[in-house]
């Protein structure tokens, strides 16, 4: 069987995620839940990369219809490793600051 106890998850404060079942479970398990400060979307990458979307193809901008909505953003999403490349670099930076668990 896999050995759980060195394993932290990180979870955002979702109520689904701060659910009974969930934190008995990962105490069944041995898995040490982290959770995110109420509103910290600087320390969740999705929510950069989200933010980063909306202003380079939502913001002022005006779509007739759903299907136009979604080629617009699943163009942006394409064209990240390419075209966005450079300005994605800094923003998904994973440099965050550790702190150490006090015994």
């Amino acid at each position: 069987m896999f050995n759980y106890n060195s394993f932290r998850i990180v979870l955002d404060n979702a109520k689904y995620q701060r659910c009974y079942y969930v934190i008995d479970y990962a105490k069944e398990l041995g898995v040490e839940l982290l959770f995110l400060p109420g509103y910290s979307p600087n320390l969740n990458l999705i929510e950069r990369l989200w933010k980063f979307i909306k202003k380079k193809c939502l913001y002022s901008v005006y779509y007739a219809d759903f299907k136009t909505f979604k080629a617009t953003i699943i163009g942006c999403t394409e064209e990240m490793s390419t075209k966005y490349k450079e300005e994605l670099k800094s923003l998904l930076t994973l440099n965050f600051q550790i702190f150490k668990l006090s015994t």
